[in-house]
Parts: structure tokens; C-alpha cells; sequence
């Protein structure tokens, strides 16, 4: 695992993006050979032909990104993944219109582009189809024993045979008594026997996920081993690296409070006003058509006012009236009160709909960050009601409010909107791993992939 902007990034996906950038960039270099109308080293040396070809590349591997194929390496079909390598090289060549209207000279030449959008919907699947096998057996999967059985355990190792680009093996466990997991791998024996079987297995890591430590856990075994050379890590961080959350199972309070890389550091608060606040003016400025057209359709299509104000909870609990192009009926909640939205809710308007499935009715949330209430980047700000009812059901609820709510975040992109208090608290995880890695390289990842979701309207109610 590679982190990049505080996120961990399988190898294995790592390897595929610089592989395919290679073989994209090869594929373009090799159909100028073909189409040969001039010399070589005079097109790419001294007549932009790098930029041209580079300006190519980096669309078809943005079309790659977008169409989530850097999510999942195992492909389930071939066809559709012939199929989407089409889609990809077609936006490529709109791409290449798009140049055109900014300089005409930056446009790769035409037969180049034909034949290399060929080269790469024949060699790009092909490459896709064999690079999985191939590159968990050269990268090897890193073996993990399991001290411990417990809910965090199981989960990890589920997530681990879901995602086996991860890099991460389950090679067994050790338990006081047998589970019933597969995931887990087979049952190794009791926690005493631990410098046994560690010799046996040989994993590259144990991950300690006792239920009980006190009189459980073997700490001279552990001890002796981890002076031997043996990685040894609690299931909660190990956890983090793989699902990229903060598990509640394994957070204590005496974590918050004695660990010093659980909440955000002072100087990345302090800059992340700053980014905002110059972000959301860029952004006021140049979204105003959008808020005029939208304004109009709103005011048009429903009676009522165009904005929403509706209390939420920022900042250290401070309630705020965060501002919103208005998606619902008109008293809407007059008869239900505060609830949450559902799917096909009858209180949104038909072009609140369209305007939710997209984001655009919380554009006037850029305001709500100018005005110092919110950031661009943080947790989802959610209604006093609900507030006090998860804190009274869901532990270090409250600890999502030391920092500002944000309009996209770390929860948001990750996870879909939920309804249930389940789903609450898989986002309070997500919430709480980014206060524990808020930085402005995290926040411009965030965002970068705010922008995905948006366009392909997911993870919207």
C-alpha cells in the first residue's frame, strides 16, 4: 500500500495507472511510426508532438478514472470492458475538439489519432485482462495473522476478500475458541500458541484484534517476537488501511485523549480557512450564471421562496442556517417534522429531483463558507434533531464538530447517503479518519473527486 494525499493507495493500482500511461503513451508514439508522414524526431522534438501526445494520454487516463476502472482491477467481462475502453477513447477524440478551440496547433495529428485510439482499444482491455493475475502473483499478497476473532477481525478480513488488489492475504487466526468465518482462514489453534504457529505460517503480519486484552493477550510472545523482527499492529489500524475509516470498535476514549494524531493539527485548520474562503469567492464568481438560471427555474416551477435555510450543527456545536437552492415542497415537514430524505421522497419537487442528483442546490453553501460557518471540505452538517439522537446512540458523535462542516468531504465521496443510523455511523468513521489526516493535499483529492460524483450523479438523495 502506497499513501498518497493521506489516502492508501494499493501497489497494485499504482503499478496499473504508470503501466497504462506507458502503454497509452506507446500506442500514440507507435501509430505516428506507422502513419510516418515526417520525420520522427522533428514532430516530437521541435513540434510539440510530446505535449500533443501527453495532452491525449492524460484524457483517455482521466476517461479511465472517471469510468471507475482504477476502483475494482478484477474484470467481470471482457465485452463490457471492450465496451467501456470504446466510451473512453470517444471522449478522447471530443477531447481533442475541445483543443482545437482553444489552439489548433496543440491538436494530435489525424491519422496519428485514428490509428492510436485503435492500438489502444486492442492492447488497453488486453493489458486489463492479464495484469490482475499477473501482478498479485509477481507483487505477492502479504500474509496476515489473526490474533483474535472479533467483529473488527471478521470485517477486515471481508473487506481484504472483496479488494484483493489490497495486497493483503488472511492466512489464518488464533482465537480462544473457533469461529465461524471463512474469510478468516482456517482456525490455527489458541492464543498461547502463538510463537508456534507464527514460525509455521511465516505471515508478514499480525494483527491483534482481541475482544479482551487483559489476561488474553500474550504480551512476552508478542514482545520477543516483535524484537525478532515481526510487524505486529492493533486490527483498528490495520483496519484504517483498508477501508480508509476510523473504527468504532476499536476507538477508547483514552485514545482521543492521550494519542496525539487523532485530530487535526492547528496549522492545516488555519490554512484550510484560507483555501475556502478563497476558493468559495472564485467559485461564487464563476458559478453566478448558474445561480441566476437556477434561481429562475426554481422560482418558475414551485411556489415558495428560491433559497432554504434550515438550521444545522457546525463548528464546536454552534448551530448556523446553511443556505440551499430550494428542492422541497413548500412545508414540507409541516406534518412528518424533521426526517430524514428517503428514496423517491413525494416532498421534493420534480426539479429538485434534477437539481439533488447533481449538487446544484448546494451551491449557496459557498456563501455559508465566505460567511466563515463552513469549509469547502469537512463533515456533512446535519439538523440539531438528528444530532441528539445520534450522540445518545453512537459514541464520539460529538467529536465530528471539531472541525467545519464541509460541503463535499471525505464521508460523502466514500459513501452514499444513507438514512439509518448504520449508515451514520459508517460516515462518523469516514469523518473521523479525515480529522485524523486533515490536510490541504487531502482536501484537494477530495475534491478533485467531488467533481466524478457530481457529473455521475452519485451518492445523491
Amino acid at each position: 500500500m502506497i499513501r498518497l494525499f493521506r489516502v492508501f493507495i494499493p501497489t497494485s493500482v499504482v503499478g496499473l495507472l504508470v503501466s497504462e500511461i506507458l502503454i497509452t503513451m506507446a500506442c500514440y508514439v507507435a501509430a505516428y511510426w506507422i502513419s510516418g508522414p515526417e520525420d520522427m524526431e522533428v514532430y516530437f522534438l521541435l513540434e510539440d508532438g510530446i505535449t500533443r501526445t501527453a495532452i491525449v494520454v492524460l484524457t483517455l487516463i482521466f476517461g479511465i478514472y472517471w469510468a471507475d476502472l482504477y476502483e475494482n482491477l478484477q474484470v467481470t467481462s471482457a465485452l463490457q470492458l471492450c465496451q467501456q475502453f470504446c466510451l473512453i477513447t470517444g471522449m478522447a477524440f471530443l477531447g481533442q475538439a475541445l483543443v482545437g478551440y482553444v489552439d489548433r496547433q496543440m491538436i494530435m495529428p489525424r491519422w496519428q489519432m485514428l490509428i492510436g485510439s485503435a492500438l489502444v482499444i486492442v492492447f488497453l482491455p488486453a493489458w486489463r485482462l492479464a495484469y490482475a493475475p499477473a501482478a498479485l502473483k509477481i507483487l505477492g499478497r502479504r500474509k496476515i495473522l489473526f490474533l483474535g476473532a472479533n467483529e473488527l477481525v471478521r470485517e477486515i478480513a471481508s473487506k481484504i476478500k472483496l479488494k484483493p488488489q489490497t495486497g493483503f492475504l488472511a492466512a489464518g487466526y488464533l482465537a480462544p475458541v473457533e469461529v465461524q468465518c471463512e474469510e478468516l482462514g482456517p482456525y490455527l489453534g489458541q492464543v498461547p500458541q502463538i510463537r508456534e504457529v507464527y514460525q509455521q505460517v511465516q505471515p508478514a503480519l499480525i494483527a491483534v484484534g482481541l475482544t479482551e486484552h487483559r489476561g488474553q493477550l500474550p504480551v512476552h510472545d508478542l514482545l520477543e517476537l516483535r524484537m525478532s523482527g515481526a510487524q505486529i499492529q492493533e486490527a483498528g489500524v490495520l483496519y484504517e488501511l483498508v477501508t480508509g475509516r476510523v473504527s468504532l470498535l476499536a476507538l477508547r476514549p483514552s485514545t482521543l485523549v492521550f494519542s496525539d494524531a487523532i485530530g487535526p493539527e492547528r496549522f492545516n485548520v488555519s490554512l484550510q480557512k484560507i483555501y475556502s474562503f478563497v476558493i468559495a469567492a472564485v467559485g461564487v464568481v464563476l458559478a453566478a450564471p448558474i445561480f441566476v438560471l437556477v434561481a429562475l427555474a426554481v422560482r418558475l416551477t414551485s411556489p415558495g421562496p428560491v433559497l432554504y435555510r434550515q438550521d444545522r450543527v457546525g463548528f464546536q456545536g454552534r448551530v448556523f442556517k446553511v443556505l440551499k437552492f430550494r428542492s422541497m415542497y413548500t412545508d414540507a415537514e409541516a406534518r412528518t417534522g424533521a426526517v430524514w430524505a428517503v428514496k423517491d421522497d413525494p416532498r421534493i419537487t420534480p426539479l429538485g429531483r434534477w437539481l439533488r442528483k447533481f449538487r446544484l442546490d448546494e451551491l449557496p453553501q459557498l456563501f455559508n463558507v465566505l460567511r466563515g460557518e463552513m469549509a469547502i471540505v469537512g463533515p456533512r452538517p446535519e439538523r440539531p434533531e438528528f444530532v441528539k439522537t445520534l450522540t445518545e446512540q453512537i459514541p464520539f458523535y460529538g467529536q465530528r464538530h471539531f472541525v467545519k462542516p464541509g460541503i463535499t468531504g471525505w464521508a460523502q465521496i466514500s459513501h452514499k447517503y444513507g438514512d439509518t443510523v448504520e449508515d451514520a455511523v459508517t460516515k462518523l468513521e469516514y469523518d473521523l479518519y479525515y480529522l485524523k489526516n486533515l490536510t490541504f493535499s487531502m482536501d484537494l483529492y477530495i475534491m478533485f473527486h467531488t467533481a466524478k460524483v457530481m457529473l455521475l450523479s452519485r451518492g445523491s438523495q
